[in-house]
């Protein structure tokens, strides 16, 4: 890698939570207090006890991993201990190729509910919705059950069936959904050009190779546009990826400048990196979509072109994912996936459980057919356990957002990009004067 952020680490995506994958730890653990070992003693007395008096039979390894399970639980929502096949589903992800039904999940309420299906996937042609409460996998109750848990019940290999029992605000009964799961294949990018002369590329996570990708499309878009005059950046509900993505993705469209600085407890964690000319940047004016389901490594593109006045960013308030989580393997196979971050726009703006404020905020207005499901206004700060903003983050943040907004009628988010990079240089006389 050709930045100092992502030179000792590798990074990996799991669900929408933005991490990183470390060989091992080379910071000396610290010695654990009095209190601590008293604790130790009373877990193994609990352990010890359990064995012996439970009225039948447990699997020892069992209890272990829900006590670990318990522990980063207790920390915020993104930690989590993964087992061995967990870590290896992690891995799967990130090649954006997997068997399953396609959509994207996270617990709402203590609830497992859709975020949003996966285009041209079982459940997308199946008609599931976002804001869809899944009640049962295959009639197992989800309550109390991980992500990680229900991930691995609702994939599986190709042409096996799955049913899921699901609830929606506008239905009173539970519905059951049998689907034939198939190969997902996530398309992180796809373009198309409006009138001849405005490039539309939209990303939908951040995968292996999400920037080569991405090179290939603005030349794609450049080539079959007549008269190239602007692009649109869709990073609407994407929910983030791994983070040396979204550096090399911002830095497609920066020839300098910050692009995202990390700061963590221990000193491994304060990184920056930035932007190099390559000589290849396009220079054309940029729109970048944003909404309340842009999180983690989309909220770090949108926060590099916005501060460094690359784009002009559209649409509503982002998730406000700003932590970063490190995937640390274990000796048995095993790993955890913990928050060891935070990460910073150039301006020095957290965004954790704030969000990115677009420079000009427009409402998608949804067919009166489509019922709100409240899961569109789902963020980070709406998370059980999440963290908090720091008071002097919050200064900070605060005193950069202080801008003027200007907030049109509600209107469709694209066609509005679309008629700003159209009147492009009469919108740019108009904010400077």
């Amino acid at each position: 890698m050709k930045r100092d952020i992502t030179r000792r680490i590798g990074a990996f995506l799991i669900l929408s939570s933005l991490v990183l994958l470390v060989p091992g730890s080379d910071n000396p653990v610290s010695a654990l207090d009095r209190n601590a070992y008293k604790s130790l003693k009373t877990f193994n007395e609990v352990l010890d006890l359990v064995e012996k008096n439970y009225v039948e039979p447990v699997d020892s390894q069992k209890l272990l991993q829900g006590a670990m399970n318990g522990m980063m639980k207790s920390l915020d929502p993104h930690s989590t201990y993964m087992t061995t096949e967990m870590y290896k589903e992690l891995e799967v992800e990130t090649r954006g190729t997997f068997g399953g039904i396609g959509i994207e999940i996270t617990i709402l309420k203590d609830i497992l509910t859709v975020v949003s299906p996966i285009e041209d996937t079982p459940a997308f042609r199946a008609g599931v919705k976002a804001g869809d409460q899944i009640i049962r996998i295959d009639g197992q109750t989800t309550k109390d059950m991980s992500i990680m848990d229900a991930v691995k019940k609702l994939r599986g290999v190709k042409d096996t069936k799955v049913t899921i029992t699901i609830l929606r605000d506008d239905s009173s009964k539970p519905k059951d959904i049998e689907l034939t799961r198939s190969i997902i294949k996530v398309r992180s990018i796809k373009t198309r050009v409006y009138e001849d002369r405005i490039g539309y590329i939209r990303i939908a996570s951040f995968q292996e190779r999400t920037a080569e990708e991405l090179r290939k499309a603005v030349k794609e878009v450049q080539g079959k546009a007549k008269s190239f005059q602007g692009l649109v950046l869709d990073l609407r509900n994407n929910p983030g990826g791994l983070l040396n993505q979204s550096i090399d993705v911002s830095d497609v469209f920066l020839k300098s400048g910050v692009i995202v600085s990390t700061k963590g407890r221990i000193k491994s964690m304060e990184n920056k990196a930035s932007a190099r000319d390559d000589g290849d940047e396009p220079s054309c004016p940029i729109v970048v979509l944003v909404n309340e389901g842009t999180a983690s490594a989309a909220e770090i593109v949108a926060g590099a072109l916005q501060d460094n006045g690359r784009a002009l960013v559209l649409g509503m308030q982002t998730f406000g994912k700003g932590s970063v989580q490190t995937v640390i393997p274990l000796e048995d196979g095993s790993a955890l996936k913990l928050t060891t971050a935070k990460y910073y726009t150039p301006k020095g703006r957290s965004i954790q459980a704030e969000g990115i404020l677009p420079d000009i905020v427009v409402r998608l207005t949804k067919p009166a057919e489509e019922k709100e499901t409240g899961i569109d206004h789902l963020r980070e700060k709406d998370l059980k356990g999440h963290i908090p903003q720091t008071k002097e983050d919050a200064a900070k943040t605060e005193e950069n957002n202080k801008k003027d907004n200007a907030v049109p009628p509600p209107d469709n988010q694209l066609k509005s990009a679309i008629d700003i990079l159209k009147s492009w240089e009469i919108f740019k006389t108009a904010i400077k004067g």
